[in-house]
């Protein structure tokens, strides 16, 4: 399996850059997971190949350019662009996004080849399909309705936390996992805004610390990620000051392979 962390910034010469405020991961330049910065990162070829697209919540950081990434696609569309979620996520992104004030409603459009877009509900708890991936997804702690998700591609598993603070379902299931390859969880805080933290529901180093006792598997990579781009330097000393086996923060643009 292929993971990468699409870019949300980018320098004067079209490089990435490390801060990221966007989120968008991209799983074999085929499904996204989440839609921060899909419309903005994605290569001319992923772009012609991503068709299915997972959200994990609504919150504008996970679905920023969504509208537009189908919207610079719209005339060529062959296939809608499939959008994975929950129905409360499905009912919330219909009532705040696409309801004819912020954008269009997409999911009653057609271009010449048919519609452009389409709401696949996903169950909690059971596996369901992906285009080559299956998935599952488990409630998480924030402060919308959100999911973490287990993605396997028949040979390697990896998590995905989403945003969340502690919980308890998510690590159940990865436990029960004979096998996982990788986790990539978020650190939003330094630990200075515990408080902050606690009440918009996400991880400190310190609090990621503690949550992580609750993983029995000791071999797998564990990749940080949303970490909030003011207070980046100050996180990643903190994370790196834990020690923790394996544990790093994943890089927008690079390519994971597992």
């Amino acid at each position: 399996m292929r993971i990468q962390l699409l870019p949300s910034t980018f320098d004067g010469h079209g490089r990435a850059t490390a801060e990221q405020r966007l989120t968008c991961f991209l799983v074999d330049d085929s499904v996204a997971i989440d839609a921060g910065s899909i419309a903005i990162a994605l290569t001319p070829e992923q772009r012609a190949t991503v068709r299915d697209i997972i959200i994990t919540h609504p919150h504008m950081d996970h679905i920023a350019s969504l509208p537009i990434f189908i919207d610079d696609l719209y005339p060529t569309l062959k296939e809608p662009v499939r959008v994975y979620a929950t129905p409360e996520v499905i009912t919330l992104l219909e009532r705040d996004v696409f309801n004819w004030n912020v954008y269009p409603r997409f999911s009653g459009l057609k271009n010449e080849y048919g519609l452009v877009m389409e709401y696949v509900p996903i169950p909690i708890g059971k596996e369901f399909e992906v285009a080559h991936l299956k998935v599952t997804a488990i409630p998480v702690n924030h402060i919308v309705p959100t999911v973490g998700l287990i993605v396997s591609d028949g040979v390697s598993t990896v998590a995905f936390s989403s945003d969340t603070a502690e919980t308890d379902e998510f690590w159940e299931v990865i436990n029960r996992i004979p096998r996982v390859s990788a986790l990539l969880i978020e650190a939003s805080f330094p630990n200075s805004m515990s408080e902050l933290a606690e009440v918009s529901r996400h991880f400190t180093p310190a609090s990621l610390n503690q949550e992580l006792r609750k993983l029995t598997h000791n071999s797998l990579d564990i990749l940080t990620v949303h970490i909030k781009p003011a207070y980046r330097d100050t996180i990643i000393a903190e994370l790196e000051a834990l020690n923790f086996p394996k544990l790093a923060v994943m890089e927008p643009g690079k390519t994971y392979v597992w």
